[in-house]
């Protein structure tokens, strides 16, 4: 009986262990797949990471590795004389620099060469600056190379001067031919202009070829670019004075003048006493001198009064407002009229302007021939004229009237006669009057000044005025 229970209790557990080996036997194909890290391993990168780390340790670890680094810095270096004091020493592929050099770039520079010579894989730099005066003094050797090689250039600079000489020479023959320019200029300025600007270009193209035979072109470069920055800072700096210069070009283009004319240039009046590059000179009435930039004077309203030989004067008169103002007029034309230096031809007239409270305003106009008649004396004799032949035909001039009134609420004022009038003098007649003889010559003080200053002044060459070419 023992027995057969034994035999119940080993088949009930020998088929539990027949299905825990049944499943071991089929997770032991997905255990075969899994990643190293499921099963606690290392992972991927980092092995392969360790895989090139020591693959170049391999390759660093050559013994003859080190020995073809240091033999390929020394070439270098023995090709170099500047560093044919520093040892070069290499081990597992780092390299070590010993010695001196004259100054910080060139210790940098055999740093730099020792860096990127293939399997290098840091530089220790031990190099030192050699402060020893015979060191440093290699720069007079410098200057000798210099001096050695311009002294070979010697011949190339003299051909390049000579070149450049000749260019220039030739652009000022040709400047020089005056007979040339004048004829093609229409003034003396703008020829000394044109003769100026050939001179320049020349110079400029000589100095060009002279630098482009010496292999300057950087040189050159660099003065065109300096000398652009220069011209644009002047420019701006002299800016009036080009104005003035463009605007004394016009203006001798134009010849809004002639010398000794009589102009009015905004309110500027005067006789015109010459026109040079930078201002016109004007005599003032006054006998002053009076220049005025040419950039004003080009942007002005000019008014010539020389330019036309008739001139008109006018002034205003008043009659009493019961008079009639048409046999006034009469009378003052024919006044004017009769006067010797006003014109027949344009006519005088007169013209109602005003009628004010007490008086009627007339005004009358007159030609005078300027080449014969003072402006001013012609117009204040004419003033005169009129007014006395008005008075003569009975017409009277009255003054404004004004009426004063007092309130008579206040004190009256102690007014009173301190005399007796006196009887009235008889009144000159205007005709007799007339004592003044009619001088209306003009005026030649201010005219003889200028034309004296201009013969005794030798600066006629800047003198733009050109009489042989027609006023604009």
């Amino acid at each position: 009986m023992v027995l057969i229970h034994d035999l119940r209790l080993l088949l009930a557990h020998g088929w539990r262990a027949l299905l825990c080996a049944l499943v071991l036997a089929c997770a032991a194909p997905a255990f075969a797949v899994l990643p190293e890290a499921a099963l606690g391993g290392e992972e991927p990168a980092e092995a392969e990471a360790e895989g090139e780390v020591a693959a170049e340790i391999a390759q660093t670890s050559d013994e003859g590795e080190d020995t073809r680094i240091r033999q390929r810095i020394e070439a270098i270096y023995s090709v170099l004389p500047a560093f044919e004091n520093v040892e070069v020493e290499v081990s597992e592929g780092v390299v070590s620099l010993v010695g001196t050099l004259p100054d910080a770039e060139a210790i940098d520079r055999a740093e730099e060469i020792a860096a990127n010579i293939a399997g290098v894989v840091t530089v220790d730099n031990g190099i030192e600056r050699d402060l020893s005066v015979a060191q440093n003094l290699s720069i007079l050797s410098e200057a000798t190379e210099l001096a050695q090689k311009a002294l070979a250039a010697l011949p190339l600079l003299a051909v390049a001067v000579a070149v450049a000489l000749a260019i220039g020479a030739l652009g000022y023959f040709i400047a020089g031919l005056g007979f040339i320019w004048n004829r093609i200029a229409p003034n003396a300025f703008l020829a000394e202009l044109i003769r100026g600007a050939i001179r320049l270009v020349f110079v400029v193209v000589a100095i060009v070829v002279a630098l482009d035979l010496l292999g300057a072109g950087a040189l050159l470069g660099a003065v065109l670019g300096g000398a652009g920055l220069i011209g644009l800072a002047v420019g701006f700096a002299m800016r009036d004075t080009a104005e003035n210069y463009v605007a004394s070009i016009m203006l001798s283009l134009r010849q809004p003048f002639r010398p000794n004319d009589h102009v009015l240039i905004d309110d500027l009046e005067g006789r015109v006493i010459r026109l040079t590059s930078r201002a016109t000179v004007l005599m003032t009435l006054e006998g002053n001198h009076l220049r005025i930039p040419n950039a004003q004077v080009f942007k002005a309203v000019i008014l010539n009064y020389t330019r036309n030989p008739q001139r008109r004067f006018d002034f205003e008169l008043g009659v009493d407002a019961d008079d009639d103002p048409r046999a006034a007029m009469k009378v003052g034309t024919d006044a004017l009229a009769a006067l010797s230096f006003v014109l027949a031809d344009p006519a005088p007239a007169a013209r109602i302007t005003q009628v004010g409270d007490s008086n009627i305003v007339i005004f009358f106009i007159g030609w005078i021939d300027q080449r014969e008649a003072d402006w001013f004396k012609s117009r204040s004799l004419a003033i005169a004229a009129v007014k006395e032949a008005l008075e003569d035909e009975g017409f009277a001039l009255p003054e404004p009237i004004y009426r004063l009134r007092f309130d008579g609420r206040t004190d009256p004022l102690p007014i009173g006669r301190t005399g007796t009038l006196s009887e009235a003098q008889p009144k000159k007649s205007a005709s007799a009057a007339r004592t003044v003889a009619e001088d209306v010559q003009p005026e030649s003080e201010i005219s003889e000044l200028v034309e004296a200053e201009r013969r005794g002044d030798g600066d006629q060459a800047n003198d733009l005025l050109d009489e042989s070419r027609p006023v604009e």
